[in-house]
């Protein structure tokens, strides 16, 4: 015997007749005995008539109060009692209805004669039975009516029967079946086996079917059910259902087993010889041949300690279901102590997982859960209560238990056998930590939301009090923190700070990291210092990335990068990668914290530059300030980034930082020039890379750097540098001097010219267009043009020319002009202006004639320079320049596009003029056309002033003239 779910006692003994069947209405017990009698029974206790209100057999002895002899011609074979309705069914010769308590007659089914078995619904009032091998069917009709609904023929004698639902369930031969209540078809169910047949009809609708000493459970169709079946000790002669127990007549005793699977043995009540069993309201009836015992439901609350005590959990647990509403305070301790016993039996025994769904099913702390645990760390707050508070509680619900079950209760620890291996004890441990993760992972939802509940109360209510001039309080940044005691945030932390450890432990470790990612209350102290014991470099970052640790966290990635040869982060093992990881961190810091950026950024600097410099760029940090701190703690850094930056986007990058980057170009090749030199193997036409790229940035730079820079370049090197600078302050001749006479690379000098003057066009600057005549001269004066330069660079920077091309006076004037102008032979109005025409003034560069002392002038260079760019010389002055004793034939590349554009300009502008001469003659005609007007008056005109007819009017005297000819008047228009 498992538990005492029922007590067993004497009714009544010594009736005078054998007991065939009974009944029950309220408190009394009906019996028909085999005489054909009737016997009521009443408790000792009450000889009064039946109150109404009192419908419980009571646990006393019973007396007869009624014998109603010759209440049947035959004996009855059953009895039943409709409550509803109160009336009593029985069935001896046919089936009878009787009203109670009177027993007045109701009516009597004629058609029922013979019937051996019958079947009752009470809810819809319908009657069915079985004689021979037909089954009728009738309904009450209210009052005395039953009124007959079907008849159906079946293939044999009727052994059991029972409603389920509209349909009725046969025990036929050794078959069960299945007949529809509406056209009669009958469907096999299975054979019913050797046993006499049971139809059990169970409270949910369903049918309990016997098959010898199985009960196997069906729906209302006859389908089995996946509950499985009940196997009794005996093959059961009668069976009823009561509260959530299956009680079975068994020949030599009643078993009593629960109706939850897997269907266990309850009890066993000792009654041998029972004829029948009865279901009444608050008990069992089992009638034997001449007294009646009555099996009464122990108390659920007694049932439910001993079944804990027992370690029937489930069972106590379906018990609780039980209690009434009324007590529903007292169901929901009972429940939650049960669970809470039953999760510590479940984990002692190593069934983790169902242990913590017990746990989770009852209102135990999570502090009490996690103290199964004690590797783990956990935080100290002061309103975590003591470990064992809340199972004290389960005992204090529990205590009514015997003391067996009291010596039962297991400890709230998991109990570890000393003969265990170490494998089974680290098995263990993991499992209950999967558990663990399970179990926190559920009750975390509601815990968070109740922190977060509260943070935002807290945070409007300060926000409130701020407002109000009160107090003010700093708003917090990035995730919530922990910053006075709360319950509800202690709970989060130590449920967050357990589960993250739990999940490593595990080897959960992206779960981990989407923990940290996520709001949570992780212990930052704790966890920091168990992340940082086990090398989970990935959890530690994202925990004080959560909790804006972001200094920590930088260090922490530069410390990783430092060991390029550790597997330090999990995402990846390369250099590049984890410089990376650094970027990524940084890119939300830039708009928060640009210092914390360029502190950390060095790193990544160094092996990703572009990656760096894009960094920089799309945080908005401002590039003085970056190039500040790099020339402060990075110098060798400070070239890369302005490099990056300038090929990123040159329009970002302002004048200031250009030439701090020419700076640092030209510091680089005056160091490589100085070493050069020391070693004796400078040559002016080699380039470093550094010089290269201080060529291309002096492009850029404007004049007042350019004055800077010259100082800091040496006298007698770096001329190619020196011209691009004296080119930025207009100091076009000594630029040039350089290029021809220094650097020896006319085509450099060549190039120049072309850049000074599609600079002037764009400008509108006519001085610009005189740059390829300053050409011709150092050309055609190599020495004088040398000794100039000497002079003239001593003062350039000292006394730096205005703005605009100077104008240079090398050579005396002459006093002669040219007495042909070349202007005459050129073309349009456009054309006269044009710089490579021959204007007949006086030109700036008139002089004497080029002198030679100085050495062979550069004649091929000069005419070279005037077959290639005639279109933009001045034909005249570049004559006057030429000496005399230039042959005309060499001059013919010059002199013939010029002539032959000249001329053709020269043709242009006479077809122009006649054509303008014969748009001036026809205005003129047009003109005159419109200067005379004809005005036709008939006698149909009508005047403007008075809109009387022209060609009618009254002379003095009174006449009438009429106007018959049309009158021409040609008005001439005066200019």
């Amino acid at each position: 015997m498992v538990h005492s779910a029922y007590d067993s006692r004497e009714l009544l003994k010594g009736c005078p007749a054998k007991i065939h069947c009974v009944g029950s209405h309220g408190s009394k017990l009906l019996l028909g005995c085999n005489d054909g009698s009737l016997h009521i029974y009443a408790p000792d206790s009450d000889r009064q008539p039946l109150p109404s209100s009192d419908r419980r057999i009571r646990q006393e002895p019973y007396v007869v109060e009624k014998a109603v002899k010759g209440f049947s011609k035959k004996p009855l074979v059953s009895m039943e009692v409709s409550p509803s309705r109160d009336f009593l069914i029985s069935l001896s010769e046919s089936i009878a209805f009787h009203r109670l308590p009177g027993l007045e007659p109701v009516a009597n089914i004629g058609k029922s004669k013979g019937a051996n078995v019958y079947a009752w619904d009470e809810r819809r009032g319908f009657l069915c039975f079985g004689r021979q091998k037909r089954v009728g069917i009738f309904r009450h009709d209210g009052g005395r009516e039953f009124v007959e609904v079907k008849e159906f023929s079946v293939p044999d004698v009727v052994k059991s029967m029972a409603w389920c639902g509209e349909n009725i369930c046969l025990a036929v031969r050794r078959e069960y079946m299945i007949l529809n209540g509406t056209n009669g078809v009958l469907s096999e169910v299975f054979p019913s086996g050797v046993a006499p047949p049971l139809v059990i009809p169970l409270p949910t609708g369903e049918l309990l079917l016997g098959k010898d000493n199985i009960g196997v459970f069906v729906d209302q169709n006859g389908k089995l059910l996946k509950d499985g079946r009940i196997c009794w000790s005996d093959a059961p002669a009668s069976v009823v259902i009561h509260m959530q127990y299956a009680i079975a007549r068994l020949p030599r005793y009643v078993e009593v087993r629960s109706l939850r699977p897997p269907y266990p043995l309850v009890q066993t009540v000792h009654l041998r010889d029972v004829r029948h069993l009865l279901q009444s309201n608050d008990a069992v009836l089992a009638v034997l041949e001449n007294s009646v015992y009555g099996l009464f439901p122990v108390p659920l609350g007694a049932q439910i300690v001993q079944l804990t005590g027992s370690a029937n959990f489930e069972e106590a647990l379906s018990l609780c279901k039980l209690l009434p509403p009324e007590d529903s305070t007292l169901r929901a301790a009972k429940e939650d102590a049960i669970h809470i016993r039953y999760g510590m039996h479940l984990f002692n025994n190593g069934s983790y997982e169902e242990a913590m769904e017990q746990f989770l099913a009852s209102s135990a702390d999570i502090t009490h859960v996690l103290s199964l645990y004690p590797f783990l760390v956990l935080p100290k707050v002061i309103s975590a209560s003591e470990p064992d508070k809340m199972f004290d509680l389960a005992s204090e619900y529990l205590s009514r238990a015997s003391s067996d079950a009291s010596d039962e209760m297991e400890p709230f620890s998991p109990s570890q056998d000393s003969e265990k291996s170490s494998l089974e004890i680290k098995k263990m441990s993991h499992n209950a930590l999967m558990a663990l993760n399970k179990y926190l992972q559920k009750k975390r939802f509601g815990i968070i939301e109740k922190a977060t509940a509260e943070v935002t109360e807290e945070v409007v209510s300060d926000a409130v009090t701020s407002y109000d001039g009160n107090r003010s309080k700093p708003s917090s940044k990035g995730r919530i923190r922990i910053q006075i005691n709360s319950s509800a945030r202690e709970t989060a932390s130590i449920l967050d700070t357990a589960l993250l450890q739990s999940l490593l432990l595990t080897g959960l470790t992206t779960a981990a990291l989407e923990l940290l990612k996520s709001l949570n209350y992780c212990d930052v102290k704790i966890s920091e210092e168990f992340l940082s014991q086990r090398n989970h470099h990935m959890a530690l970052l994202e925990l004080y990335k959560g909790n804006d640790m972001h200094h920590e966290a930088l260090k922490l990635l530069t410390q990783l990068l430092e060991e390029p040869n550790a597997d330090n982060l999990e995402s990846g093992h390369g250099h590049d990668i984890k410089s990376q990881a650094i970027i990524d961190y940084l890119k939300p810091l830039c708009s928060t914290d640009p210092m914390l950026v360029l502190e950390f950024s060095l790193h990544a600097l160094e092996s990703c530059p572009a990656e760096t410099i894009g960094l920089f760029l799309s945080g908005n940090i401002p590039p003085d300030l970056v190039n500040s701190y790099l020339k402060q703690h990075a110098p060798k850094l400070q070239a890369t980034y302005l490099e990056l930056m300038l090929a990123t986007n040159e329009g970002s990058i302002s004048s200031n930082l250009q030439n701090e980057l020419v700076q640092i170009y030209l510091s680089e090749v005056l160091e490589w020039y100085a070493n050069l030199k020391a070693q004796n193997k400078w040559e002016e036409k080699e380039y470093s890379p550094a010089r290269k790229k201080l060529l291309e940035a002096l492009e850029g730079i404007s004049g007042n750097n350019a004055e800077i820079l010259l100082k800091r370049l040496p006298s007698d090197a770096l001329y190619e540098e020196r011209a691009i600078l004296l080119g930025k302050l207009n100091q076009h001749q000594l630029a040039l001097s350089l290029y021809v006479h220094k650097l020896h690379m006319p085509h450099l000098a060549l190039a120049y010219c072309d850049r000074v003057y599609e600079a002037g066009l764009y400008t509108l600057s006519k001085s610009n267009t005189s740059i390829y005549l300053t050409l011709l001269q150092i050309y055609l004066n190599p020495r004088k043009a040398t000794k100039e330069f000497e002079r003239r660079s001593e003062n350039v920077v000292a006394q730096p020319s205005a703005t605009g091309f100077q104008k240079l006076h090398l050579f005396k004037t002459k006093g002669n002009r040219v007495s042909k102008k070349i202007a005459e032979i050129e073309g349009a109005e456009d054309i006269r202006s044009s710089p490579s025409g021959t204007d007949s003034g006086r030109s700036d560069y008139d002089g004497d004639e080029p002198q030679e002392d100085g050495g062979p002038i550069m004649l091929d260079e000069t005419l070279d320079l005037l077959s290639r760019k005639w279109d933009r010389i001045n034909g005249a002055q570049a004559l006057k320049l030429l000496p005399r004793e230039t042959k005309l034939q060499n001059l013919l590349p010059f002199l013939e596009p010029l002539l032959k554009k000249s001329s053709e300009g020269c043709r242009n502008f006479s077809v122009i003029k006649s054509l303008r001469h014969s748009e001036n003659l026809q205005v003129k005609d047009e003109f005159y056309k419109h200067r005379r007007t004809v005005v036709k008056i008939t006698s149909d005109s009508m005047c403007s002033l008075c809109n009387k007819r022209i060609g009618k009017y009254k002379s003095s005297k009174g006449d009438t003239i009429e106007e018959t000819e049309s009158v021409s008047i040609s008005l001439s228009l005066l200019t």
